[in-house]
């Protein structure tokens, strides 16, 4: 996909530093099968005979990539790889040839992986990669949970709220939500599993698929408290003997902590 240099090409190519975000994108340029990834889109892209003919995968599946990567929006996405250089280098565009795809095809793109499984599949190969290239280490792993909040108008064309999210209580606060659970791999910080589920789901529930099978040791904060009373977890013989190290509250421990004694 890359063609020849531009004189933004040159111009950047002897700077004297790299900036993080283009060394991560460097790192995933490296480690990505590109034609694997493309071939499992392939088969699900549009195949249209008549008409303007669409954009081509590879491109496509990059510009999704980096959404996906800086949580960016349809429209974000759009803007950000006019106006960043490591991105359009990401990306591949050159503009004396071509332009971005606008937000309503980066759109389209996005809603056909999704509607397919296609990100689950992307991020299986991902992990495999990252394993492969010794970036991904096994051993720990760290649950944690976030929320996904959703708009609760019923302004809308169904009249209705969406019917994935739920209602649940953090703090003091009401959100109308659902919950994102990652499993992080201690050495990397790298993500290797992610699960969604309604809100109202609490954390220990959720925390089980999170878990790998040659983890050894496991940390996660208060929520995760009575994870190892789970049946699921008694239940197999590796996670059964895995070391649990989750966080309590000041308020959760039996043991008053000491006060030092005034000195005189």
């Amino acid at each position: 996909m890359k063609g020849q240099q531009s004189l933004s090409d040159i111009e950047y190519g002897i700077r004297k530093h790299k900036t993080k975000r283009e060394a991560f994108l460097d790192s995933m340029e490296s480690l990505i099968n590109w034609d694997k990834w493309c071939g499992i889109i392939e088969p699900i892209y549009y195949k249209r005979k008549r008409g303007r003919p669409p954009r081509g995968i590879e491109l496509m599946l990059r510009m999704y990539l980096l959404q996906v990567w800086f949580n960016l929006s349809d429209e974000g996405k759009e803007d950000i790889v006019y106006d960043i250089y490591a991105f359009r280098k990401f990306v591949g565009i050159n503009f004396c040839e071509e332009q971005v795809p606008d937000s309503t095809t980066l759109q389209h793109f996005r809603k056909l992986l999704e509607d397919n499984h296609i990100g689950e599949q992307l991020f299986a190969e991902l992990n495999a990669g990252l394993e492969e290239a010794g970036l991904m280490y096994s051993g720990g792993t760290i649950v944690d949970a976030t929320i996904i909040v959703a708009p609760s108008s019923t302004k809308n064309e169904k009249k209705q709220r969406d019917p994935e999210m739920c209602q649940t209580k953090k703090g003091n606060h009401w959100y109308f939500e659902m919950k994102a659970y990652i499993g992080v791999d201690t050495g990397s910080g790298m993500v290797h599993t992610v699960e969604t589920t309604a809100a109202n789901i609490h954390d220990v529930d959720v925390a089980e698929k999170l878990i790998r099978e040659d983890d050894v040791v496991v940390y996660g904060n208060s929520g995760y408290l009575g994870l190892t009373n789970r049946p699921e977890i008694q239940e197999n013989e590796h996670k059964s003997k895995i070391d649990y190290r989750i966080n309590r509250r000041s308020s959760q421990s039996r043991v008053p902590i000491p006060t030092p004694a005034l000195t005189g």
